[in-house]
């Protein structure tokens, strides 16, 4: 049973003009169609008007997942005059391999009179004596191959070839615009995300500064384009008491907004149990190994700010180290840790004691900060932020991280940083 027979006898045969005009109408749907399925069959119906012929295919290639030479394989998309059988087959030609595979490895046309003549030949119809391919070229790449074949010896001359040629960049037209038309959607789909993750991140953040005696507190995040994981919170324990926590979830979008509340209710829970800071990191690294991916993990520092002691008791989970740093110019970064959240089961934390002289200032930050690049691709570095932060040491906290925040601007010259980057001051008064 044939799927589709084509007829080589026509009654009246088509003048060269009603050839054109077929030709031009092909033309003018493509411009309004974004159906690419609608459009190859469009052209198979039309095209035995304009060029006699026993069996036809159009083939697309699509990669097999493969990462060597023959990562490209043929999928029919249109087909005439076939067996039934054998047009529900996907051909098992790769590159290079029979008519097909070498009009799209050279990007050349084809025409054989003789099929049985050519060494190149890969059989697939019987009945099949004489052959034309011509590729579907986008871009300046073969993107597919258009195929047809005669039951006749010598049936096809260099006008069939310079109709097939025009046909096939009319698919490659709407290929063009169906990729251009998805990759579209497809941006607007992520651009949709970003604002849902963007919207997530910031209903994680709170609404203000907290106020402790003796302390003068601000944090803030440096915008980006795209959403990442950074995160901070606090959270009043008792009138002198606050937890304090800045975090990094690895990746961007949705997942590391999603990192990042998993977080807030962990934490949140253990600060009404009353975990002490390595305790309660203890508690959320298991649940995060139990609960996410490999590859997914978050850099962590959580501790608690005592106003009438003067002193912060913290964990650090794989974080940049904290900066200390005094109005007389001396500073250092504290750099003890362990590792991050969510990595290896039954990790222990340590908790690490930070006792606040007059005037000193804790700075915590993430690496969107330090690793911010100039065009010339220098970071902006530990030794930077220190030196920025002692120029401003004697502002108030919410104006030092303006003048940070300048600063970083300045050195980078760009609006936005490539990650988010974080600063949480506290400043002993």
């Amino acid at each position: 049973m044939i799927e589709t027979k084509q007829q080589k006898d026509f009654a009246k045969p088509l003048s060269t003009v009603d050839k054109l005009r077929l030709l031009l109408d092909i033309t003018k749907t493509i411009s309004r169609s974004l159906d690419l399925d609608e459009v190859l069959k469009l052209v198979m119906d039309t095209l035995g008007s304009v060029v006699t012929y026993d069996a036809a295919g159009i083939y697309l290639l699509e990669s097999n997942g493969e990462t060597n030479e023959n990562e490209y394989v043929f999928k029919s998309k249109a087909v005439r005059g076939y067996e039934i059988s054998f047009a529900l087959i996907e051909p098992h030609l790769r590159i290079g391999e029979g008519f097909i595979g070498y009009v799209a490895q050279t990007g050349k046309s084809l025409i054989s009179g003789d099929v049985s003549q050519d060494s190149r030949y890969f059989p697939g119809r019987e009945k099949t004596k004489s052959e034309l391919v011509a590729p579907i070229i986008s871009n300046d790449k073969v993107v597919g191959v258009f195929d047809l074949e005669s039951d006749d010896l010598n049936a096809f001359d260099e006008d069939d070839l310079s109709v097939l040629q025009l046909l096939a960049s009319q698919v490659a037209i709407i290929i063009e615009k169906v990729q251009l038309h998805e990759q579209l959607v497809e941006k607007k789909r992520i651009q949709a995300q970003l604002e849902i993750a963007r919207a997530v991140q910031l209903e994680l953040l709170p609404d203000q500064d907290p106020q402790l005696k003796n302390f003068d507190i601000s944090a803030y995040i440096f915008p980006t384009e795209e959403v990442s994981g950074d995160y901070y919170d606090w959270v009043k324990m008792f009138e002198d008491q606050i937890g304090i926590v800045v975090a990094d979830a690895v990746g961007k979008g949705i997942p590391a907004a999603l990192l990042m509340s998993f977080l807030r209710a962990s934490l949140r829970s253990g600060v009404q149990i009353g975990y002490a800071p390595h305790i309660a990191f203890s508690k959320v690294n298991n649940l995060l190994w139990d609960s996410v991916e490999e590859h997914q993990f978050i850099t962590a520092i959580y501790g608690i700010l005592d106003a009438t002691n003067r002193t912060f008791v913290f964990s650090n989970a794989g974080h940049n180290p904290p900066l200390l740093i005094k109005p007389n110019g001396e500073f250092r970064f504290v750099e003890y840790g362990d590792m991050p959240l969510g990595m290896f089961r039954e990790m222990h934390y340590h908790q690490h004691f930070i006792r606040f002289d007059e005037k000193q200032v804790m700075l915590i930050y993430t690496d969107g900060i330090t690793e911010a690049a100039n065009e010339k691709g220098e970071e902006y570095g530990n030794e930077r932020l220190a030196k920025r932060v002692l120029e401003c040491i004697d502002l108030p906290a919410k104006e030092m991280i303006d003048h940070i925040r300048k600063g970083v601007a300045d050195f980078t010259e760009r609006k936005f940083l490539d990650d988010d980057g974080t600063l949480f001051i506290v400043k002993a008064i």
